[in-house]
């Protein structure tokens, strides 16, 4: 069985970073995830240092970890046009998460639709490595998977790990593994979870995993649809999901939930259910 990983869910910043890792405390985490920004916007956000390391200074206190999670506008398989931009909001993301002491940054692999294949492929890495380019910090680029909503692009294993490697600097880079996507997208059957471990060894995925968005899934197995549920209450079930979060082979540094509340409004029992696990 895998160590324990740090266990939360996504919470919200409105009242600064470190109140945001107060409520995660309070409500029995012991991580959690945040936008470091307007999470519809990549306008750059000047960093507030004092709120940022008071965040990262009760993190210290309580052993709490945590990531933050790029805009939703993010699109590293953009053309040039666009990838100023999201170079530079990128590294407002870095920034912002190191001041945290958060692990590093998730950001979707990226979509390229009306562009060829390659050249998609290759807008990825040169954006990884404009925005990684002199970037000096421990907080990382975690690419995540994506469920296949706008075509297969960034659905598989093979796709992250060779972006990673191709890129200049592979060590400032690691992964996010959400679950509900990885089932939307077809790649993981919790029927077969030994196939997934498998395919993840033989590429060496599992050694840069970083972190874990942990949700269950609205719609069925290869459905095409990043719809989340609650733990346990969709698709993959408690033991789809316990298989493979307590494989040996996985040791992620932490866990996050990205689902609706339970009815006290908190994470509370789905945070139980996770910890039994282990």
């Amino acid at each position: 069985m895998s160590s324990k990983p740090a266990i939360g869910s996504h919470v919200s910043i409105r009242g600064g970073f470190g109140k945001a890792a107060r409520y995660a405390w309070e409500s029995g985490a012991t991580g959690f995830q945040y936008f470091p920004k307007n999470p519809r916007s990549l306008k750059i956000k000047p960093v507030n240092m004092r709120d940022a390391e008071d965040c990262a200074y009760f993190c210290r206190e309580k052993g709490m970890k945590s990531i933050a999670h790029t805009p939703y506008p993010t699109n590293m398989g953009a053309n040039s046009n666009s990838r100023s931009i999201t170079v530079l909001s990128l590294r407002n993301d870095l920034e912002i998460a190191e001041a945290c002491g958060s692990l590093g940054i998730v950001v979707h692999f990226g979509h390229f639709q009306g562009t060829e294949p390659l050249q998609g492929y290759q807008n990825i890495i040169q954006c990884m490595n404009e925005t990684l380019d002199s970037w000096e910090g421990r907080a990382k680029l975690l690419i995540e998977n994506q469920a296949g909503t706008s075509g297969a692009t960034g659905t598989t294993l093979e796709e992250l790990v060779k972006v990673r490697e191709l890129s200049r600097y592979p060590d400032k880079i690691g992964f996010c593994f959400d679950t509900c996507h990885a089932f939307a997208a077809g790649i993981w059957n919790p029927s077969d979870t030994g196939e997934l471990i498998k395919r993840g060894l033989a590429l060496g995925y599992w050694d840069d995993l970083e972190a874990v968005h942990l949700n269950d899934s609205l719609h069925p197995f290869a459905s095409g649809r990043d719809r989340h549920a609650v733990i346990g209450k969709g698709y993959i079930g408690n033991e789809g999901l316990r298989s493979l979060l307590t494989a040996e082979q996985l040791h992620p540094e932490i866990m996050v939930m990205e689902t609706e509340t339970g009815v006290d409004g908190t994470y509370r029992n789905e945070m139980d259910t996770v910890n039994s696990w282990y």
